[in-house]
């Protein structure tokens, strides 16, 4: 029997009135066939099409689609050409055509309208999670919701974000219909339909939510580009079946356990382009082995995931609602410090929040202004717009939010939360190893030895971990229960606001290997001072004078009219720590060689 599918075509005018007795001609398969549009602006064609298995696998080399061009005239209206629309065996496909009036575009002969080949067919360029995380560390900036919407409209920019290319705002549930009819064979299992539709909902859920591209200084919410993010066709046909999926799951979303942020679900069609997320293709042999949705979900994402809804909004998604400032108080003030703590994490300069009440009291605000000086703000202690989002974005880059690989989005804070001990992993390590490593400093006799934040509870954390525990009259097994915990986070306030206050040169100068909490300062020094510096390179403040380091002094030197050597001595130190106070606590005269 000979393998068919349909072709519906729907013909409306720009008031969504049907345009009747169109003539529409179908030219492909070497026939041509014509018919007029209906009282409701609608025709169908049945047509030749390849039979279903060539869509089954991604071994076959045949294309499993059938390609049509369209030509759509009627009394009054501008013509129509369609070009290259995909017909499937036993699926129908949904063409619908807004007839523009000969009066409204008099200059316009005639509208042209072309669908590429589908992205199963042509192969996939899908970013990996190594390429998203290169993204992440060129920008700055970006904000994060507390809640997870699903907009009415998102506004897709048609090419990758730096290209010139339009932006359209399309209807989200538009969105997700072609991304869905572009990037997947609507001949597949229904399960496997399914999955990849949550994964794409969530991929784009995470754009909105995170305001990846905005807080960058874009004027869209997602690319068409599958290298960044998935592919989109603008005003293509769609796929009958996917249309009615899509209707039913378009506010799902992948999201996982003690987590808020839609999942970044990374992708890829899995057979010539393979990644650390999802095989689209491996969606396949897993539904015919008779997983469901959730099943296949889990297979690529963790079982500690499940699947959400998120709430349809017709309001603004932008998190920014206003300047914060000393004596605000709500939950946006509650937000920011959260996410100044975890920032601080990975960027020792910024003093961190004893507690996150909501109030914009001097702790917040000399954050802020840490902050500020460190990504190149002016250091005024106001969270304004641009601090908003830079803040927002930081904060996203190291809890890897729009990542395959998130730390997830939840409240953090200094009350204890979990039994730590060797192997394990995630923010809660991270803090306790800033923590040990600022008391290591604050002793400075190497009683406790230096572990690196590197989130994984290694032996180098354990070791500092006995050595705390020791030091402090406290059980030495290696591992943070509460007590141990409780006592880390009380000595760590003891210490941290004088560390740096009362640190003073240690009366030999810093060069290539040396090592401890003076490297440790003078790294800090070069990262806050070196921010108005071009092409000063960021330090990790690890303890150690290694040549990165010295490229730094030398650097610093040059630009401050100091020899060049490299060797931080009494005159680089005095310079360098008199600005460094200057800026960080508006202190100029400790810390300097008499």
């Amino acid at each position: 029997m000979a393998k068919t599918g349909t072709l519906k075509i729907i013909l409306i005018n720009s008031k969504d009135q049907p345009v009747a007795r169109g003539t529409v001609i179908v030219n492909g398969d070497g026939r041509s066939y014509n018919a007029l549009t209906d009282r409701a602006g609608i025709v169908s064609f049945i047509l030749p099409a390849p039979p279903k298995a060539l869509s089954q696998s991604p071994t076959v080399s045949q294309k499993p689609y059938t390609q049509y061009n369209v030509r759509i005239a009627a009394s009054g209206y501008v013509p129509v050409t369609v070009v290259g629309e995909q017909l499937f065996d036993g699926i129908i496909t949904v063409r619908r055509v807004v007839m523009q009036t000969s009066e409204e575009y008099p200059d316009l002969n005639e509208k042209r309208i072309v669908t590429p080949e589908h992205e199963r067919y042509i192969g996939s360029m899908r970013r990996t999670s190594a390429d998203i995380g290169e993204a992440a560390a060129e920008a700055s900036a970006l904000p994060v919701k507390r809640r997870v919407v699903v907009p009415e409209t998102i506004t897709v920019h048609l090419g990758a974000p730096n290209a010139i290319a339009e932006n359209v705002t399309v209807p989200f549930i538009d969105y997700i219909k072609s991304v869905a009819s572009s990037e997947i064979y609507p001949t597949w299992p229904e399960a496997a339909l399914r999955a990849n539709i949550i994964a794409q909902v969530s991929l784009a859920l995470n754009r909105i939510y995170t305001e990846w591209y905005p807080s960058q200084g874009y004027d869209f919410d997602i690319t068409s580009s599958s290298a960044y993010d998935q592919y989109y066709v603008h005003e293509r046909s769609i796929f009958d079946n996917i249309s009615e999926l899509v209707d039913e799951l378009f506010t799902n979303y992948l999201a996982r356990a003690n987590a808020i942020e839609p999942v970044f679900t990374q992708y890829c069609d899995g057979a010539t382009v393979s990644c650390e997320g999802m095989s689209q293709w491996g969606t396949v042999t897993l539904a015919n082995r008779g997983f469901d949705p959730l099943d296949i979900l889990r297979y690529y994402f963790g079982q500690d995931t499940y699947i959400a809804e998120a709430e349809v909004t017709q309001g603004p998604t932008e998190s920014f609602a206003g300047d914060l400032y000393p004596g605000s108080e709500n939950v946006d003030v509650a937000t920011l410090q959260r996410r100044l703590i975890r920032i601080a994490i990975n960027y020792p300069q910024i003093p961190f929040i004893v507690r996150v009440d909501g109030k914009y009291g001097p702790q917040t605000e000399e954050a802020v202004k840490a902050f500020q000086r460190v990504f190149g703000l002016d250091p005024t202690g106001v969270t304004d717009r641009e601090t908003w989002y830079r803040v927002q974005y930081v904060y996203t880059a190291v809890k890897k939010l729009a990542e395959l690989g998130s730390e997830g989005e939840r409240v953090e804070s200094d009350a204890y939360g979990r039994y730590l001990q060797l192997g394990d992993r995630g923010t809660d390590v991270l803090r306790m190893q800033y923590y040990l490593r600022v008391i290591a400093d604050a002793i400075g006799d190497d009683s406790i030895p230096r572990a690196k934040t590197t989130g994984v509870f290694d032996d180098e954390t354990r070791a500092a971990v006995a050595k705390f525990q020791e030091y402090f009259g406290l059980s030495t097994t290696g591992a943070i229960n509460e007590d141990t915990w409780n006592a880390i986070v009380d000595t760590y306030y003891r210490y941290e606001s004088s560390v740096w206050q009362d640190i003073e040169y240690p009366g030999t100068p810093l060069r290539i290997g040396s090592e401890g909490r003076y490297v440790t300062y003078i790294q800090n020094a070069l990262n806050t001072v070196g921010a108005r510096i071009p092409g000063m390179t960021e330090l990790a403040p690890d303890g150690y004078f290694g040549p990165v380091t010295q490229a730094a002094v030398k650097m610093y030197q040059s630009y401050s009219g100091l020899e060049p050597d490299g060797i931080v001595g009494p005159q680089t130190w005095n310079k360098l720590s008199s600005e460094y106070r200057a800026l960080m606590f508006g202190d100029s005269a400790t810390g300097s060689v008499g």
